[in-house]
Formats: structure tokens, sequence, C-alpha cells
């Protein structure tokens, strides 16, 4: 199992310099997981890809519900306190520290393309240019 953020779900779900990438990723090790504020951010990319008309609400909504059916059973709360520890230990922001806290709370590593993250949790952060 490996933690991706919500841009390692876009690069699969919407065609960029690293798809490929992504897309070989799952392919290696199919058993993704991600707190449950991955839906709210890629919701919001989606909502970008809409408004500057690269893709139509129909292919948004189709897009959510593959992502949703991909992690299905593999979201996870995580502590707050372990976000904050985060926070308070790095540069980077509450909602990419859930990721790194999720990682660590289930043993494994986050697959990322955030640079802050990759150089705030080198031990526990890889890029999914590197992977």
């Amino acid at each position: 199992m490996i933690v991706v953020d919500s841009n390692v779900l876009a690069y699969l779900y919407l065609p960029g310099e690293y798809t490929f990438a992504a897309e070989a990723l799952l392919e290696r090790d199919p058993d993704w997981a991600a707190p449950i504020l991955w839906r709210s951010e890629f919701r919001n990319i989606l909502a970008g890809y809409a408004r500057r008309r690269d893709i139509s609400f129909e292919q948004a909504m189709n897009l959510q519900t593959e992502a949703e059916s991909l992690l299905a059973g593999s979201e996870f709360e995580v502590e707050s306190v372990a976000v904050l520890e985060l926070v308070r230990d790095s540069d980077c922001s509450a909602y990419d520290c859930e990721f790194i806290a999720l990682a660590m709370k289930l043993g494994t590593k986050l697959v990322t393309m955030d640079k802050k993250l990759l150089r705030a949790f080198p031990h526990r952060a890889l890029a999914l240019s590197a992977v």
C-alpha cells in the first residue's frame, strides 16, 4: 500500500506530463490510499479544468466517480495532533501534512510531486517521477 496525493490522482485521470508515470505506478502497486481530504482537493482540480472548459461537467463527474471507486475502502481519517505536529516541524500546509500523517500511520510512503513535501519529508515522501 502507498499513499498518493491528489496531484498523483490528477495525473492518472487528466492527461499531462506525469500521466504515464501515474499509470505505471498504479500497475506496479494498485493498492493506493489517501486521507479523506483527497476528495475535496480532487474536486477542486476538476473544477479548475471545467472552468477552463478543458473538460465538461459530465467528464468531471465521471472522473470523480472513477477516482472514488479506485480509493474505495482506502480512505482514512488522520489525527489532528499528528497533522499539527508535522505542520509545526515543517513549512508545509495542514492539507499537505494530512498525506504525510497518513503515510506515517500506515507505515508506508507518500508518492507526490509536491516539492515542499519532498524537501520536508525526504524519508517519507517519494517523487512520482522517481518511482
